[in-house]
């Protein structure tokens, strides 16, 4: 009985240094998404009008600093809530989770990046590289996601006590993939249409995500329906 307990223990001690880890990894990402940033340096005469105009260069960084930042804190608040649910862990779900971080980690060099070459003196090259980057960044942090979602979701591995709710797995697992594909849209429509327009496509997110609720409440409600009749 009590080695049972100390093992019991000791798995609940290790599930929590990794969800430990992973806010660390959360936390020093979000930080630095701030520092691709730069104070505006003049040399000249410095006025609040240059001052203004060297702020209005930076509208495209802190743009995707707003954008990262809030993508990041709720992938944070979606790992939270993942993690709420399993009660164990194996050596595949480590390495899932390690995948997810170094995707999370990178988010401050792709939003840098993309924000250094998206600036109006680059806007008439349409330079389709730095979104690239910066949108793959984003699938592979979501695809990963996904992947979690069903790994800790299937029975076979019994990380979940109890297990997930059907609806709420659904909902989990529908959303994961809806933000990367969205952001991988941008894609064709940077290269086939504009750079610019391209860079509105991940506010279609919202969006995309009631929708997807909507469809996904109302097929759950549906099939809830006919079992009970």
């Amino acid at each position: 009985m009590s080695n049972q307990l100390h093992n019991e223990l000791k798995k609940e001690f290790q599930l929590e240094r990794m969800i430990l880890f992973s806010d660390a990894v959360f936390a020093i990402a979000i930080t630095l998404l701030v520092i691709e940033i730069k104070i505006p340096e003049l040399h000249d005469h410095i006025t609040d009008k240059a001052l203004l105009a060297a702020l209005g260069d930076l509208i495209p960084k802190f743009l995707g600093f707003i954008t990262s930042f809030a993508l990041v804190g709720l992938y944070w608040t979606v790992h939270h809530r993942m993690f709420g649910y399993v009660t164990a862990y194996d050596r595949k779900i480590l390495v899932l989770n390690l995948c997810f971080l170094f995707f999370i980690v990178l988010m401050p060099f792709s939003t840098g990046f993309y924000g250094e070459y998206s600036g109006k003196e680059f806007a008439a090259e349409q330079l389709k590289v730095p979104m690239t980057f910066y949108v793959l960044n984003y699938f592979f942090v979501g695809l990963f996601n996904y992947f979690m979602w069903r790994y800790i979701s299937n029975p076979v591995h019994k990380l979940t006590e109890p297990p997930i709710d059907p609806l709420t797995l659904k909902l989990a697992k529908t959303r994961a993939l809806v933000v990367p594909l969205t952001f991988l849209a941008m894609i064709p429509v940077a290269y086939l249409v504009n750079v610019v327009v391209a860079a509105f496509v991940p506010g279609f997110i919202p969006i995309a995500m009631k929708i997807t609720k909507r469809i996904i409440n109302r097929r759950y409600k549906h099939l809830h329906f006919s079992a009970t009749r």
